[in-house]
């Protein structure tokens, strides 16, 4: 296979097109759901993307944003740039949307208590933007849909339960229930609504049904999954119940089910782990497939294919979330709740070939499987999402695929909830650009830190604290699409995993070992310092800092290492205490005196948040960093590389006025970290170039902890 090169004032490419076509799903845009907001509205509130449809001539996108009480419309007549038409107000809480012809259905949550619930079920003009109909539905709706011949809605009437009464226990009253309502030639007609009992069926709680999710297929048949009570219901077009069932459970193998300890170890098990499924998507008239997200007691990790009298046709099991594990995008710290968690599933067929499309929630991962044989789907692509996948629309006949990212962590400072696109291309599949699949034990990776090549052209990463029990170099072999690690170096003291350290950079040592780089926090007990480790990983020397820098120190230290004949050369990542503004100390070590010292790089000054370097590294007659903000999305100003002529990188002793050494523009990121149709990913973490002077960028996903998980990891061609 290619080298993924790229000359630098071209568009990222992340393969080379093979001779033979192929068909696949790639990201092509993703949008912001802040865009539908009035001019001059306050954009610091969160928002939120939830369910999706599309208009019959699927030109037209329709998504329910509860926090804002509305739903909101984005025109895809140009799916690769999708446009904002704004949004309507609901006055509830739209909890679900379905499309017929230019009608979109919603429910909506009117409830005062959990106690008293109550909603409605409301029919709206799209292009009008006006309410046509609405339904009392009796209680509080959750997922509706639509029936294949546009003849009725189904919906879930959950009367959700109070999850801080009884630890969230049910039985909690009143009871949910399935809502028929037919759609007549005028439309929403309410006098047509008859409610089906759902009470008495399940083994879990039969006094409190918890309807989550529903479907229709062709026949007019309406499943619904009861996710608190692990049950699943099979309703006929009148309302007669055909069949029902528990959703059973699996025994789960090597997964990871213990939080906190900053490690990816699946070695462990959980045996009859209840199913417990969220969404429900028929894809025939016999079968459907479960997302088995589970709740309080459950969550199986995986997806199930049954037949609508309850056999079990087909079950994941941890296939999925093995390959999550692999491609870097596995949420440690749910690790010991649901894992991956998926939540989402939907079908369709394109070019000819059915495919199930699974959304992990807490991973930011859809699967996409071919489901030819619903015997033995097969995974054919993982497509990066955004944070906390919802919802889904398939447009077969635009050849797109949408997701709905319902996380908004604007209070935080992070990204915004976005809407993705994707379309069914003859292309190579762009995602994932790393994995390590071809290891041979299970392996995980992520927050990937810092980059090095060794003269073979084989690259070095390191991962931070986030695994802070598991500090880790891993090589991988660029040479490959996508690239692969093939091995796992874990950093070693004592013959344990070192603790207290933060690695952020690494460099070779000349000598077959490393020099590696770790980011101290003081108020953590984490030292700034530096370590000698061999090729096994054996921490063979620490160097702390000098009194002159611990008196000055802050929290944001190392970030980047690299070797110029016997010097070390570290990034401070932002300014110290005796740092003028915007100028950051690029620290010298010299490993035969031992003597420290040290030159000012000035940064950019940034309007919104901070900027400071994040990656140090030699290459010929210059030292290249990477200088960014920490800003996401479209709010990213800063993801650049410079370089500083090498002659320039004459250390002053500390304590003295430090030379500010020039810097050049080598290159602005943000086309590169957007040329897959997603955000732009606040973290460039690492940059490593081959003896040729290939030079390769890694991005830090932030160990999948309020980030959608993604790594994106490319060639930039040569320096």
């Amino acid at each position: 296979m290619t080298i993924r090169t790229l000359c630098l004032t071209s568009a990222l490419a992340l393969t080379a097109l093979p001779a033979a076509a192929e068909m696949n799903f790639n990201r092509i845009a993703s949008f912001p759901v802040i865009a539908n907001m009035e001019d001059g509205a306050d954009t610091f509130r969160e928002s939120s993307a939830e369910i999706i449809a599309a208009t019959a001539d699927g030109l037209t996108l329709v998504y329910t944003d509860s926090p804002l009480g509305v739903i909101g419309l984005i025109d895809i007549s140009d799916p690769a740039n999708p446009a904002p038409l704004g949004t309507i107000k609901l006055r509830g809480e739209p909890t679900s949307v379905a499309v017929i012809g230019e009608t979109a259905f919603v429910g909506v949550n009117t409830s005062e208590s959990y106690t008293d619930p109550s909603g409605l079920l409301k029919a709206v003009d799209i292009a009008g933007k006006s309410e046509l109909a609405a339904c009392d539905l009796g209680g509080q709706p959750d997922s509706i849909a639509a029936a294949p011949d546009g003849s009725f809605i189904a919906v879930a009437i959950e009367n959700e339960r109070d999850e801080d009464l009884n630890d969230g226990l049910i039985p909690q009253m009143p009871a949910g229930a399935l809502v028929m309502v037919d759609i007549g030639p005028a439309g929403l007609d309410c006098t047509s609504l008859r409610t089906v009992d759902l009470t008495g069926l399940a083994d879990v709680a039969p006094s409190d049904p918890e309807p989550e999710f529903v479907d229709i297929n062709s026949a007019g048949e309406t499943v619904l999954t009861l996710q608190e009570n692990n049950h699943i219901v099979v309703v006929s077009r009148d309302g007669s119940i055909l069949s029902h069932f528990s959703a059973g459970a699996v025994d789960l193998e090597n997964i990871d089910a213990t939080d906190e300890r900053g490690a990816l170890i699946f070695t462990e098990s959980q045996p009859r782990r209840l199913r417990e499924p969220d969404a429900v998507k028929w894809i025939d008239d016999q079968h459907f497939a479960t997302a088995n997200e589970g709740d309080y007691e459950g969550g199986s990790r995986g997806w199930t294919i049954f037949s609508k009298d309850g056999t079990v046709v087909y079950e994941n099991g941890t296939g999925l979330e093995h390959a999550i594990v692999e491609i870097g995008h596995y949420p440690d710290k749910r690790s010991d709740s649901k894992g991956v968690e998926p939540e989402s599933v939907t079908f369709d067929t394109f070019g000819g070939t059915p495919f199930i499309f699974v959304g992990a929630e807490r991973a930011s991962i859809i699967g996409v499987y071919d489901a030819t044989d619903p015997a033995a789907p097969v995974l054919t692509q993982l497509l990066p999402s955004g944070v906390g996948p919802e919802g889904y629309v398939t447009i077969p006949a635009r050849n797109l695929l949408l997701s709905a990212n319902e996380t908004d962590l604007i209070g935080d400072g992070g990204v915004r909830s976005h809407v993705m696109i994707y379309e069914y291309q003859e292309a190579p599949a762009a995602y994932p650009h790393l994995t390590s699949a071809a290891m041979e034990t299970l392996t995980g990776w992520g927050a990937l830190s810092g980059l090095v090549s060794d003269e073979s052209g084989m690259l070095y990463a390191v991962n931070d604290s986030f695994y802070g029990y598991q500090p880790t170099i891993f090589r991988i072999d660029p040479s490959q699409t996508p690239a692969q690690i093939t091995d796992a170096i874990r950093i070693t003291r004592g013959g344990f995993p070192a603790q207290k350290l933060d690695v952020e950079g690494i460099t070779l040592d000349g000598q077959g070992g490393f020099w590696v780089a770790s980011e101290g926090r003081t108020d953590g007990v984490i030292p700034h310092a530096l370590y000698h480790v061999n090729a096994d990983g054996v921490i063979q020397r620490e160097i702390g800092l000098p009194p002159e820098l611990m008196a000055v120190e802050t929290r944001f230290g190392f970030e980047g290492i690299t070797k110029v004949g016997n010097m070390l050369w570290m990034a401070v990542q932002r300014e110290w205490q005796d740092d003028p503004a915007d100028h950051v100390k690029l620290l010298a070590y010299d490993l035969e005196t031992e003597e420290w010292g040290a030159v000012h790089y000035r940064k950019a000054t940034p309007e919104t948040g901070w900027t400071g370097l994040s990656e140090i590294t030699a290459h010929g007659e210059y030292i290249y960093v990477i200088e960014r903000d920490n800003q996401h999305d479209a709010r990213a100003v800063t993801k650049k590389i410079y370089r500083i002529p090498l002659a320039e990188m004459t250390p002053a002793p500390l304590g003295t006025a430090l030379p500010v050494v020039s810097k050049e523009e080598v290159r602005d990121l943000i086309p590169d970290l957007t040329s897959t149709g997603g955000y732009v990913l606040d973290k460039v973490e690492g940059l490593a170039i081959t003896p040729d002077g290939t030079a390769y960028v890694v991005t830090d996903n932030d160990g999948v902890d309020d980030s959608s998980g993604e790594t994106m990891f490319f060639s930039i061609g040569q320096m």
